[in-house]
């Protein structure tokens, strides 16, 4: 079973790997196969993670081991090295919330992140299909996840600290070599993700599991605006033919990119909010806002 209980006390601790050199990683990793497929935890760090910042950690899981690739020491030959892998249908990366990361992916290593499970997408099918709504632009934070008592049920006072530490000093990811604390900093999240995968996956049903995967080509190409519409990006999933015989086909899923010039971001949003509150009632559209330098914006999806 890949991501045994992380909490589970009498496990042996799996070693962490840092990377410099692609020779690191594992084979399948490296050469993916349609006989070998693969889940990972997965995960980024940096300084501003988009287009414009740098990104400095990739965190990756296995049953057996963390490798963290470093991309300040290996630069861009060794995170190029993982494109296959990144961009592979055969390897499931667990990741929760993909898309600034897959935005610096995409412009600063030319990486087109594919088949992604998102937990934070997972964790909201699964509130819908238990019967619990939220609002559309509630989103459950990593920390709050592994605070739900159905999934992990731990305080996660140590994500509290790094947080504090890079609202402290930006750079904090940049620096070499490498502190223990670093290292435990980074290496911490991504066992978590696998333990919540399989607790995710056997609750959700056919029909979220279609959503799960169509938002997650989405989520992560939305920030990662070209101009040729997402040609060489892969296709979205069409609807399963066993959805649609069931006679309630799920309603399609739309993703609409509004590229705001500089500085009129106002006129979109409206006095009070009244702008995009107005488009989010009429269309039940999901608003995500960001800029080049920071935490979401400029999408609608609904």
């Amino acid at each position: 079973m890949v991501g045994g209980n992380p909490f589970d006390n009498e496990a042996h601790p799996v070693p962490i790997h840092i990377v410099t050199d692609a020779s690191q990683l594992p084979a399948e990793f490296l050469n993916t196969s349609p006989e070998r497929q693969l889940v990972v935890g997965f995960d980024c760090e940096g300084v501003d993670l988009c287009r414009h910042g740098t990104l400095c950690i990739m965190q990756l899981a296995f049953l057996d081991a963390i490798y963290l690739v470093d991309a300040i020491e290996g630069g861009e030959v060794l995170i190029k090295a993982c494109k296959p892998a990144l961009e592979s249908s055969y390897v499931t990366k667990v990741i929760h919330d993909c898309k600034r990361d897959s935005e610096a992916l995409c412009f600063q290593f030319g990486i087109k992140l594919h088949n992604v499970m998102d937990t934070q997408i997972a964790y909201s099918l699964i509130e819908e299909q238990e019967g619990r709504t939220r609002l559309l632009d509630d989103y459950i934070s990593f920390v709050g996840l592994l605070a739900d008592p159905r999934y992990c049920g731990i305080s996660y006072q140590e994500k509290e600290e790094v947080r504090l530490l890079l609202r402290q000093d930006p750079m904090y990811w940049t620096y070499r070599p490498l502190s223990e604390l670093m290292v435990l900093a980074a290496a911490d999240d991504v066992p978590f993700l696998l333990y919540i995968y399989h607790i995710m996956m056997e609750k959700l049903n056919q029909r979220s599991f279609w959503y799960l995967a169509v938002r997650g080509a989405l989520y992560c190409r939305c920030f990662c605006i070209d101009d040729n519409n997402y040609a060489d990006w892969p296709s979205i999933p069409p609807i399963p033919d066993n959805l649609i015989t069931e006679g309630n086909a799920p309603e399609e899923e739309i993703l609409s990119i509004l590229d705001v010039p500089h500085g009129k971001m106002g006129r979109i949003i409206g006095r009070k909010g009244a702008s995009i509150l107005s488009i989010k009632e009429s269309c039940n559209a999901e608003i995500l806002l960001g800029d080049s330098k920071g935490p979401p914006h400029k999408i609608l999806r609904r």
